[in-house]
């Protein structure tokens, strides 16, 4: 790695597509936004470790509690989507990171940096949420 490059200011797009720049912006970006889900969590369960679940009132007792349960309904939906990010990472060093699961065809720079764990094109997932509904739908 020759050089910083700072998440802020967006993808590297000179050179080849998915380059060592690149490969390296992506792996940043991943571990970051992953470092902020496990901050979040740890956050999140000392607040639940230190709240007062001795409340008098029912009804605040109730609420408490509905709270809680998105709280880590919300969490479970981030630690799933921690193992995407990890999937991603190991697809950045075996080198399939960037292409089409469906297709091999490269993922547009944009829609990596707007969506780092997106595994296919944008026509990709279209055609492949359009064959979930045909589905869901019968």
């Amino acid at each position: 790695m020759s050089e910083t490059l700072p998440i802020g200011t967006g993808v590297p797009e000179d050179g080849p597509f998915m380059n060592d720049r690149q490969k390296e912006y992506f792996r940043r970006k991943l571990l970051a936004w992953k470092n902020d889900i496990l901050r979040e969590a740890k956050e999140t369960l000392d607040a639940l470790a230190t709240e007062n679940a001795n409340q008098a009132d029912a009804a605040d007792r109730a609420s408490s509690e509905t709270d809680r349960s998105i709280e880590l309904r919300a969490r479970d939906r981030q630690r799933k989507l921690i193992s995407k990010i990890d999937a991603a990472l190991e697809r950045i060093e075996d080198g399939t990171y960037g292409y089409c699961e469906e297709t091999g065809e490269p993922i547009s720079l944009k829609r990596l940096d707007a969506r780092p764990i997106a595994t296919m094109t944008l026509e990709a997932q279209e055609r492949h949420e359009r064959r979930e509904k045909v589905y869901r739908d019968e």
